[in-house]
């Protein structure tokens, strides 16, 4: 699995003009799913994303999570992560996983994250979605499990 995090001040995901998914200060998570993630993977990854420690402490240094400050996160299913641009024009997108799938890999790690502590906001699977976000810093990084 690889994500995209982004600590925002705040975040947001509209399907057809209806807000589906928002938070405040926290984490933004652009997720995609490989051929061979599993739900161990999805399991991994949610620990990783709730303890990243991206956010600073008394002294300006990255040195708190989102779990020590309670911070939400938004996580939005997004196969084009695993597009490959190395040949030509057109990526192509042969190594992100079938969306039957992703989906329940997605699924799990929000469940994971809600298991974990997390107040998790979502987009929606197969949805043409627009994500909104404010970075904060800017800080982002991708994460592979």
């Amino acid at each position: 699995m690889r994500a995209v995090v982004q600590r925002v001040t705040s975040a947001s995901v509209e399907v057809s003009g209806e807000v589906v998914g928002s938070i405040g200060r926290g984490l933004c998570v652009l997720v995609g799913v490989t051929n061979g993630d599993n739900l161990v993977a999805a399991d991994k990854l949610a620990s990783k994303l709730w303890n990243l420690r991206i956010f600073e402490d008394d002294r300006g240094l990255m040195n708190r999570s989102a779990a020590e400050l309670g911070l939400p996160i938004l996580v939005v299913s997004q196969f084009t992560l695993y597009a490959d641009t190395s040949r030509g024009r057109r990526p192509s997108f042969v190594a992100a996983a079938a969306p039957e799938i992703a989906e329940p890999l997605v699924t799990r790690l929000v469940e994971s994250l809600r298991s974990l502590g997390a107040d998790v906001a979502t987009g929606r699977f197969r949805a043409e979605m627009a994500v909104a976000l404010v970075n904060d810093g800017p800080v982002t990084l991708v994460v592979e499990i």
